[in-house]
């Protein structure tokens, strides 16, 4: 066969090979859109085949040796931690503060995604590397991510937040279900030494002692670290109040002294009709015997001593 022949032939298969994506896509589409340079080397694909589909728009550089189909900009939020995931290497799991914003236990503000990875590993501005190996049943998968499970997220978690921090993600991982294969208590016994174990027996203590109801807004999870600041009684948390065979929801409720306080965001109170319904609210709980007290955030802020000072009084009636 002619040289030429022989070369055509070569650059034909070749560039069939290079046409045909299919097996990337199901990679991809089984990862939020990303993939890993050895990944693909893993399946099969060679070094030119790849660095051609980069060279060629195909894909699309997230971080180093992680790719994406589609143009970055496209990408999901949980894509970019999957990519981040993908690029600390096996066995590497979405962790701290992104986990925590995985599971939905704690607000998302950004930043670094933090990962475990079960080696020594630099950090770079964009991920954030801890190192701990995890065991088998700390881990989960999330929305097709690797994670720690979501006990695990919040033990690590412990060590750089607050007390009413971590009440409040256990308060929110029990509200949505979230249930692993070991317990906080599980976690303790394992890790006695742990940073932020001393956090998390204070967190499990406090729990039991706080009445019921779940905090719903950003103010209401302020308010008991102020009430306990002041040597406060804890209320009941959105407890339903029954008048004349109408429901009313109260932010906080005393009940041996018929006080409610209402915990004002601009959030919950920015229409007319809101407003209006406040205030038949409040007229109906005060012709019942009910004291109702508005208060704001700058109230708690600006005016803590003054705030405080009156609750005591209206609680000691």
């Amino acid at each position: 066969m002619p040289r030429e022949s022989v070369k055509s032939g070569v650059e034909h298969a070749f560039s069939r090979t290079r046409g045909d994506d299919r097996l990337l896509s199901e990679l991809a589409g089984q990862q939020l859109g990303v993939v890993s340079r050895e990944q693909l080397l893993t399946a099969g694909w060679s070094r030119d085949e790849i660095n051609w589909r980069i060279r060629a728009g195909r894909l699309h550089q997230v971080y180093a040796g992680v790719y994406s189909l589609a143009p970055r900009q496209l990408l999901s939020r949980q894509g970019w931690w999957m990519a981040a995931v993908l690029a600390s290497g096996p066995d590497a799991l979405l962790s701290h503060n992104t986990a925590a914003a995985l599971w939905g236990i704690r607000g998302y503000s950004g930043g670094a995604i933090h990962v475990t990875v079960p080696h020594k590993s630099t950090s770079t501005n964009r991920i954030r590397r801890h190192f701990s190996v995890v065991p088998e049943d700390e881990r989960a998968v999330e929305e097709e991510v690797p994670t720690t499970s979501v006990h695990r997220t919040i033990f690590d978690l412990a060590a750089a937040v607050s007390v009413d921090d971590v009440v409040a993600m256990i308060k929110e991982a029990e509200h949505l279900n979230r249930w692993d294969r070991l317990s906080l208590p599980d976690l303790l016994e394992r890790y006695p030494g742990k940073r932020g174990s001393k956090k998390i027996q204070f967190a499990l203590q406090r729990i039991t002692e706080e009445p019921p109801g779940r905090k719903r807004s950003r103010l209401e999870t302020r308010f008991a670290p102020f009430l306990r600041r002041h040597h406060l009684p804890l209320p009941r948390f959105n407890d339903w109040i029954l008048l004349d065979a109408k429901r009313y929801r109260a932010d906080c409720h005393w009940p041996h002294v018929h006080l409610i306080v209402e915990l004002d965001g601009w959030q919950g109170h920015s229409t007319r009709s809101a407003f209006q319904d406040d205030r038949a609210r409040d007229r109906a709980l005060h012709a019942n015997g009910f004291s109702v007290v508005h208060l704001t955030w700058a109230q708690l802020d600006v005016e803590a001593e003054e705030v405080a000072s009156d609750l005591r009084r209206m609680l000691q009636r």
